[in-house]
């Protein structure tokens, strides 16, 4: 990390970095380059030790890592769920008995020292997670990263270079940051982020948003192009890093800074209220959870998507029916009487499990995934949904199934449902008669007939990331397509309009859990078209009922009237911009 006091440097060299806003808010201070010392081992193997005493090194290692993991969530405060979150994962890496095997092998069967048979056992696991072609198991592949490191520092004694403690403001530049370098910050100086990789979904991204720190994802050549002291406005609003702004800029930085931090301020103000446009009418709030680990606040008026997938993919084995049952029942007894939408296995094809021989495919977002995975493989299918059934006795759950393309798949799944069902009852088991059953729209097949598809349901939800990814043909994975997926288009805000109006003639419910429910620029568009319950993370709920506060229910229809009649996403972003709602 470079060292010395950071000092403004106005007007010199001045030029622009774009980059990808995960955390929105403005900043205007001297950089700080983080270069961490990066963590090399050689091959090396045993000469005068015993196997035996490394293998009680790594043993030793492995100890003080979780004893140091474990002081570090602790002392994380009530509200910092997302950070003691990503840190509970890593004490399972270590605690995982094939990693710790293979360590241990390495030593007593490859004669490899202790600093090495740990790097090259987690080298094996991170490239086995990087083959996974999903974001969201890469996301674990740096979760490995990080134990890796913090494992070989305990062996050598070193401590870790700390971004705890910063003598002055700053923004961070880097070319990404793991979760504990991310959870460590000092929040009272770092006032931006810009690293070099990164997406919405990295731990980069989840935590400077639980932060409410501005942050640039995606900015390249970051680190070269910009100098150490050098003083940077980031603009999250326009997705922008200006480098030596001159005097005007740096004014007008100060004042984009003030007012985000006075709308910070409403928007905390705004959580204890509830949830309700200008004129009074209510929308409901949901969270989107991902582990049995989360808590339901009482802002929160339901669970608008429970993924189930971490019973998955932290475990060497398919989870029991047993297993799934005791986790959604504590899911369940948490949220009381509110409702809990459990999302049945969304995973295959780009999401694979290191257990599981899955098929390997050229297009695996067009592949056999999440529904279709599970009607080929019929007794995981049916074990998920006793498990999910038996739990129903303990709250108020229903059952959403990802990945819904056609009449045929709602059919065939209530099929399996009522399997499961007649299972249950020859078993004597428990269990609410009256679960209701849905889907998530997230295929423009389904979405165009969601007429049809509401006469077969109880409820739906918008799933807006794959909607999007396949109604514009744009790999949301890829980053160079971010341009082509456009949630604000007016074709998008149609096909949402087509299932609003849909589910609404039937008189069935119909919510929304993807990344646009928790975009605050978004509320109004979405409330104007017709949603009523909208479901996000914890984090985007401030914003999202501060936006709610400002806009009326009438104006918000002829808001999207408008938009839908416009011909592109600038158009209806210039109409935002025009209304004072994009920001």
């Amino acid at each position: 990390m470079a060292a010395g006091k950071p000092e403004l440097e106005v007007g010199q060299s001045r030029f622009v970095l774009k980059g990808h806003a995960v955390s929105q808010g403005a900043a205007l201070a001297p950089a700080l380059l983080y270069l961490p010392q990066k963590i090399e081992v050689p091959a090396s193997y045993l000469t005068g030790r015993s196997a035996e005493e490394a293998v009680s090194c790594a043993e030793h290692a492995l100890q003080k890592a979780d004893g140091d993991i474990a002081a570090l969530i602790a002392s994380f405060s009530a509200g910092e769920a997302e950070q003691a979150k990503i840190f509970s994962a890593h004490r399972e890496i270590l605690a995982d008995e094939e990693l710790r095997q293979t360590i241990f092998d390495n030593i007593r069967e490859e004669n490899m020292t202790a600093e090495y048979a740990v790097y090259a056992a987690c080298a094996m696991f991170i490239e086995l997670l990087k083959k996974a072609g999903d974001e969201t198991i890469a996301l674990r592949a740096a979760d490995v990263a990080d134990v890796r490191d913090r494992l070989v520092r305990a062996l050598r004694g070193q401590v870790r270079p700390s971004l705890s403690r910063l003598p002055d403001n700053c923004i961070l530049v880097a070319h990404d940051l793991l979760p504990s370098d991310t959870a460590s910050l000092d929040r009272a100086h770092v006032l931006g982020i810009v690293t070099e990789t990164g997406s919405d979904t990295s731990h980069t991204a989840i935590l400077a948003r639980s932060f409410r720190i501005p942050a640039l994802v995606g900015v390249k050549d970051a680190l070269s192009l910009v100098a150490d002291r050098q003083t940077l406005l980031l603009n999250a609003g326009a997705d922008e890093l200006i480098v030596s702004p001159d005097e005007a800029e740096c004014a007008a930085g100060k004042k984009l800074r003030a007012r985000w931090l006075e709308k910070r301020s409403a928007e905390d103000a705004s959580l204890a209220k509830p949830a309700c446009t200008k004129d009074g009418k209510r929308i409901q709030i949901g969270l989107n959870i991902g582990s049995d680990d989360d808590e339901l606040p009482d802002f929160a008026d339901f669970t608008g998507l429970f993924r189930t997938e971490f019973l998955y993919m932290n475990a060497d084995r398919l989870p029991t029916e047993d297993e799934q049952f005791a986790a959604y029942r504590r899911v369940l007894q948490k949220a009381g009487k509110r409702p809990v939408t459990l999302r049945t296995l969304d995973i295959g094809g780009d999401k694979t499990l290191r257990y599981m021989q899955l098929p390997k495919e050229a297009n695996p977002f067009l592949g056999k995934r999440a529904l279709r995975l599970c009607f080929g493989e019929p007794e995981l299918f049916l074990t998920q949904l006793r498990a999910a059934l038996r739990a129903s006795a303990f709250g108020n759950l229903q059952i959403m199934f990802p990945m819904v393309g056609s009449v045929d798949d709602i059919r065939r799944a209530k099929a399996f449902v009522d399997s499961a069902k007649a299972e249950l009852r020859t078993r004597g088991e428990a269990f609410s008669e009256n679960v209701r059953l849905g889907i998530m729209i997230e295929i423009p097949s389904i979405a165009m007939a969601a007429d049809l598809a509401a006469r077969e349901v109880d409820f739906a939800s918008i799933g807006t990331n794959d909607l999007c990814q396949y109604l514009f043909a744009a790999d949301r994975m890829n980053p160079d397509l971010s341009a082509y997926a456009q949630p604000f288009a007016p074709a998008f805000l149609r096909i949402l309009q087509n299932i609003l109006s849909a589910f609404k003639t039937a008189g069935k419910e119909i919510s929304m859990c993807g990344e646009l429910a928790g975009d605050p620029r978004a509320t109004a568009l979405l409330i104007g078209l017709g949603l009523q319950k909208l479901s996000m993370s914890a984090s985007a709920v401030p914003a999202v009922k501060l936006a709610l506060s400002r806009i009326g229910a009438m104006q918000a229809e002829s808001l999207a009237a408008e938009a839908t009649g416009l011909a592109t996403q600038a158009e209806v972003i210039g109409l935002l911009i025009k209304h004072d709602l994009w920001k």
